[in-house]
């Protein structure tokens, strides 16, 4: 921790400089926003960079997000003059905001950049990471560096505070995954004797992964309906893209109805008996909805080369955070609609299947799920700390 700076005035509104790096972020660092808003004793103001729902809450973004949200290292070689400059714009605007904390939010291939100039301009700042890179899976030396720039990391999953503790990286505290917030928003289940059952469709929210698994995704439904299997199919999609993915599943031969936002997406998850999904947060998101699935992924080129260098057993969040294989992934090998299809079609009936994967739900709820405060609200008070350890104290503890 770096030593204090001198308390500031208490009339004065609390700065806080936030930069997140794709949509995820911008929706995480939203609820934080919020969640520190209603514990202030005094008005908060905000800089830095983030999308439409943290400039919603608040914040005045540096240059749209869009601009820079980007995945995987194919694509980040391919705009990283942009992104260079994009991050050195971040750092001047956080340094102009003269804030009392900065907070990072996920995609460490851009927010991590700016902390580290960060500091080294505003050496005394404290500077928080909400969302810890996957130390655990690639580049473990990543944690110590991290000492460096980040005093404190808000963990969305259970294991994240030993592992950092292992690596000698920063302090690190559990705060609980986002998407427990999100369950207030899916409907209870209801019994649905006769109808057909619900395939969930799930290729990503992400240009890139959508336009490699849409084909895919096109055949294994279709391999499904030559198995004999009778299904509705949803495809929930972010709301900018909804039209482009409709457009798209026009002509498949088994369409899938498309909804659009986050009410929507949760609505299909209550009806949904199995679903087919790109690994990713979402994974999470269907096991605390109770659904099982079958987890794939298609991967760049330069990615798919470096998967040696991955040191976990898994890649899907639902399976990492029970620390086993309970739900089928089939990244890049085994992508494709013959393996997805057998894999999901046992999955809609009540067989040794859909119970192991029920089993594994039940477990991933009891590891996941935490009782009191929202995770937005527990990330506040690890910010609130922070703060009152740098002399910065301006929020209220919640009693």
């Amino acid at each position: 921790m770096n030593e204090p700076l001198p308390e500031r005035s208490q009339s004065r509104p609390l700065r806080i400089a936030m930069i997140a790096g794709e949509s995820s972020g911008d929706h995480l660092g939203a609820g934080l926003m919020e969640a520190m808003r209603a514990d202030a004793d005094r008005p908060v103001s905000y800089a830095g960079v983030g999308g439409p729902e943290m400039e919603r809450a608040g914040l005045t973004s540096a240059f749209p997000l869009s601009e820079i949200a980007v995945m995987g290292p194919f694509a980040i070689l391919a705009r990283l003059p942009g992104l260079i400059r994009r991050v050195h714009e971040a750092v001047d605007h956080v340094v102009a905001f003269e804030p009392d904390i900065l907070i990072i939010v996920d995609s460490p291939e851009f927010t991590h950049p700016v902390a580290k100039r960060v500091r080294r301009r505003l050496p005394g700042l404290p500077i928080v990471d909400y969302v810890s890179p996957t130390v655990w899976a690639w580049r473990p030396w990543r944690a110590r560096k991290m000492r460096g720039y980040v005093d404190r990391v808000l963990a969305v999953f259970p294991f994240e505070p030993a592992v950092h503790a292992r690596l000698g990286g920063p302090d690190c505290v559990y705060v609980g995954h986002p998407a427990i917030e999100r369950l207030k928003l899916m409907p209870p289940r209801t019994a649905q004797a006769g109808d057909r059952p619900t395939l969930l469709v799930l290729p990503g929210s992400r240009i890139t992964e959508i336009e490699r698994l849409m084909p895919v995704f096109r055949d294994s439904l279709q391999a499904l309906r030559d198995k004999g299997r009778d299904f509705d199919a949803i495809l929930p999609a972010v709301p900018h893209l909804a039209d482009r993915l409709s457009q798209e599943v026009s002509d498949w031969p088994v369409r899938p109805r498309v909804v659009a936002g986050e009410r929507e997406k949760w609505k299909a998850f209550s009806a949904g008996r199995v679903a087919l999904a790109a690994s990713g947060t979402v994974t999470l998101e269907l096991a605390l909805a109770g659904v099982p699935m079958v987890v794939t992924y298609r991967l760049d080129p330069l990615t798919a080369a470096l998967r040696w260098m991955v040191r976990t057993h898994s890649v899907v969040m639902a399976n990492l955070v029970i620390g086993e294989n309970a739900f089928p992934e089939f990244i890049h090998g085994g992508c494709d609609p013959q393996t997805l299809s057998a894999a999901i079609d046992p999955l809609f009936d009540d067989g040794p299947e859909r119970h192991a994967q029920l089993a594994a739900i039940d477990t991933v709820r009891d590891a996941t799920l935490i009782d009191g405060d929202s995770p937005s609200q527990r990330a506040a008070a690890a910010v609130l700390d922070i703060l009152e350890k740098n002399g910065r104290g301006a929020l209220t503890p919640r009693p």
